[in-house]
This record gives structure tokens, C-alpha cells and sequence, in this order.
């Protein structure tokens, strides 16, 4: 068999490999795929940057794509979902877990001091839209049986397995209120400013502080990040710290102690609510928190929950995709037609039609529903916090970029002129880069276990 029918019987990708390997410019075009730590869907860029002496015009360096494979230079996408970018969720997690650990213990310009503070971990749960499925001894066992006004039981007395197909869903569909669950995750972004609201002036209270002047005394600091049950419904896992009036550098005042924050945390979870607007559909609904709040002071003399332990549990948790989850969809739907087809459970799919179909009423027309089908309505952020809690994404990026090398030259002027030009791999350039990433990802699961047996040793 000659060379050209034994390439035909590669795959498409094995092929393109092939053909990747013999460019001349195969070396550097590596260079790149390592640098962007094996992404699955890089940015391709065009361009070039000019460093200048600000005072002479002198050329201090130049860099231009012209001279790289394709002409084209390859950046990380910087998604976060490890189902669409291990190697960039990767990096995300990283980032999140030093972002919410500064917060909690200091770093990161973030003084060390925090961890005497006021601190708690606290979650907020969505309220029941209808009962559902329950991993556990029992599910729903009810004595009296009964069936609802649909002819479907009212309880369930076997025994689910966590990972079973049926927890999370509904015993009735037909009973179960998809309107109150799709505009509370529309909502639920203003209920927890409103929560946060109610926290510091129910601190002002209890410290007899006119609620205006809070501010002047003390400073409400947050992470919060939203995890999807396996209903299907948002629940609020934050880490909350109460600083002095300047910040995390501040002392907190006197008066505040872990047991007020509680307080106050408890109290504004049970009498904080939205109002949705009216709707000849729907009416107009009450939203408020679940019946379930837990709110615990981390760890400061071995009390507590652990505190790298809830900055690892809030990174772990936010780069995972829907399909981990078990909720929504991973990306936009643009028509009915890619609610049928996408793949979800009949639970999830109900909520995605009740999302479309709402999102048609005028009145609804501000919460953009269509654009958040495959969220189910939910229109935040998984990770926010507040401005003074600890550092930021962007600063974490530059100081990874100041710890390559890749410094500012001082007096010196930069021009810059860059455009997309395409993204993602060919398929034997994503066979490549998946090796690399797994290659890297070994490497750093090699290095940490060198760690941890020398400190095991020590």
C-alpha cells in the first residue's frame, strides 16, 4: 500500500495532525499551543505591538504577527466551563479560589488582618415551586397516599440514589408552578441586593445607628456564587465579612461580632421579597428566599468551616457546565425548535418552554427571558462580589502576566493594533492541543503530590 493510501485510511483529524507536523513552522506554532496551555477554543489574532523610547522614538521592541504560523497569533478563550475549555476553566478556578481566599484569610493586597473579622459562610436557598424527588431513605412517604387533583400520588416511598435520573424532578409536573420558578431566577439577582440591603441596616439597628450613617462606621464585604440543585433551582452560597468604614484594612467596629452578623442575616433572609410585575397571565407574584438559610462563622480557633476548604468549594463548583449540573444549557438558544432538541430532562425542557413562552409578554419584556432560556431565567453572574471584598480577575491576570516577564518599560510608549480573525482549531490542531493539555494538567497533578509527599515527610 502506498503513502497516499495509508493516509487515507486516517481520520480526518489523524490526517490534519499529519499535515500539521510537516510545516515548516510547526515548532513555534507548538510555542503557541503551550503558551495558551492547551485551549480548546483559542482567539486568533492579527496585528501588532510597538514599544517606543517615550523621550528618543527609539524602537525598543516589536512584535508582529506577519512572521507567525498563519499569520496569526493564538490566546486563550477564558471560558470558564470545563466542558467547553478544560485547560482555561482550569485557570479560572485557580483565579477564583485565590480571589475568594484573599478575602477570607488576606493576600493579594488584601491584609492578613481579615481573618479576625466578622466572617460567615452563608447560603440562601430558592423557595418550594411544587414537591420534587428526594435522594435519601425515603422520598416522600406519606401515610394517608393520596393522589393530586391531576390522579399522580402525592408522596413517594422509595429510595433514590443520589445520581438517579429521577431526583430533582417533579411528582406532578401539571402541579409544579414553572412561572414562580423561572421569574424567581430573574429575580433572584435584585432579591439579593435587597438581602444585603436589609443586612446592614438591620446591623445599624442593633448597634443604634441611624441606618444612613452605617456606612461611617462599618462596611458590608461579599463573594457569593449561584449553584444550581438538582431541581433546577438557583441556590446562594456567599462568604460574608463585615470590615471597618475604609475596608478590608479597617478595623471593624467594636460592637460587630460574628453572632450580630448572624442575626441580622437570619432575620433579612425571612422579610426581604421582590414583587414581579403584573401579568394578565401569570399575576403579580411575592419572591422571597426558601425556608432554608444556614449561615456558620468560619474557622478562626478550629470552629467552623474550614477556610480553604469553602475558597476551593466555590472554585470547584463555578467551572462546571450545565451538563454537570443538570441544568440549562451551556450556550444561547436562538428558536423554539432548539428547546425540543436540546438535551435536558422533561423538567428542565418545561422550565426552558415556560422561559420562551414568557419571555413573549410584554410585561415580562425587561427581564429579557429568551435571552436567558438556557439559564432558566437566571440573568446573574455565577461568581459576584463586592468591590471591597479582595482583589479582582483582571488584577490576578496581570500579575500572572508580570510574573512571565511580560513588564511595562517605564517612559516607554506602546502602540497597538489588533483584530479577530477567527477562533477555534482545525481538527487535528484540537488533537494536539488536547495532548498538550493533559500534559500539562499530569505535570501540575505530579508537581502537587511531590508537595505533598515532602511536607508528609517533614
Amino acid at each position: 500500500m502506498d503513502h497516499a493510501a495509508r493516509l487515507r485510511q486516517l481520520s480526518e483529524a489523524d490526517r490534519d495532525a499529519i499535515r500539521l507536523a510537516r510545516d515548516p513552522k510547526f515548532g513555534r506554532w507548538l510555542e503557541q499551543i503551550t503558551a495558551t496551555g492547551g485551549c480548546s477554543h483559542p482567539i486568533h489574532l492579527s496585528g501588532f505591538t510597538t514599544i517606543l523610547d517615550g523621550t528618543t522614538g527609539e524602537i525598543l521592541h516589536h512584535y508582529d504577527t506577519r512572521h507567525e504560523p498563519g499569520e496569526r497569533l493564538l490566546v486563550r478563550c477564558r471560558n470558564r466551563r470545563a466542558t467547553v475549555c478544560p485547560a482555561c476553566s482550569r485557570l479560572h478556578a485557580g483565579d477564583t479560589y485565590h480571589l475568594v481566599r484573599a478575602g477570607i484569610l488576606g493576600g493579594k493586597n488584601v491584609p492578613t488582618a481579615v481573618r479576625t473579622h466578622p466572617r460567615l459562610f452563608v447560603t440562601l436557598t430558592a423557595p418550594s415551586f411544587g414537591p420534587v424527588h428526594r435522594a435519601g431513605e425515603l422520598c416522600r412517604p406519606r401515610r394517608d397516599g393520596g393522589t393530586c387533583e391531576h390522579g399522580r400520588p402525592l408522596g413517594c416511598g422509595a429510595v433514590h440514589a443520589p445520581d438517579a435520573a429521577i431526583v430533582g424532578q417533579p411528582l406532578c409536573p401539571d402541579c409544579y408552578d414553572y412561572a414562580a420558578h423561572v421569574l424567581w431566577h430573574a429575580h433572584a439577582s435584585k432579591l439579593w441586593d435587597r438581602f444585603v440591603i436589609d443586612v446592614r441596616r438591620r446591623l445599624a439597628s442593633a448597634a443604634g445607628l441611624v441606618q444612613s450613617h452605617f456606612a461611617r462606621h462599618a462596611r458590608l464585604s461579599f463573594a457569593r456564587v449561584a449553584e444550581y440543585q438538582k431541581r433546577a433551582a438557583v441556590h446562594v452560597h456567599a462568604v460574608v465579612r463585615l470590615d471597618g468604614p475604609n475596608g478590608p484594612a479597617d478595623k471593624p467596629p467594636a460592637w460587630s461580632t460574628p453572632d450580630q452578623l448572624i442575626g441580622a442575616v437570619y432575620a433579612s433572609a425571612r422579610r426581604v421579597f421582590v414583587r414581579t410585575p403584573y401579568s394578565p397571565a401569570v399575576g403579580e407574584l411575592t419572591l422571597r428566599w426558601g425556608a432554608q438559610v444556614d449561615a456558620r462563622p468560619l474557622r478562626t480557633n478550629g470552629d467552623g468551616p474550614d477556610d480553604d476548604a469553602v475558597a476551593a468549594y466555590v472554585a470547584k463548583y463555578i467551572t462546571k457546565g450545565a451538563s454537570e449540573t443538570g441544568a440549562g444549557l451551556d450556550h444561547a438558544l436562538s428558536a423554539w425548535a432548539d428547546i425540543e432538541s436540546a438535551p435536558v430532562s422533561e423538567h428542565v425542557r418545561t422550565l426552558m418552554r415556560t422561559c420562551w413562552r414568557l419571555g413573549g409578554l410584554p410585561e415580562y419584556a425587561p427581564l429579557r427571558l429568551r435571552d436567558w432560556t438556557h439559564t432558566l431565567g437566571y440573568r446573574g453572574h455565577i461568581l459576584t462580589k463586592s468591590r471591597a471584598y479582595s482583589t479582582t480577575y483582571a488584577a490576578l491576570r496581570a500579575e500572572r502576566v508580570h510574573h512571565v516577564g511580560h513588564t511595562d518599560i517605564p517612559g516607554a510608549v506602546t502602540e497597538r493594533h489588533w483584530r479577530y480573525v477567527g477562533s477555534g482549531h482545525t481538527p487535528g490542531a484540537a488533537l494536539i492541543a488536547a495532548g498538550v493539555a493533559e500534559d500539562m494538567a499530569l505535570n501540575r497533578t505530579v508537581a502537587a503530590e511531590s508537595l505533598r509527599a515532602g511536607g508528609d515527610a517533614a
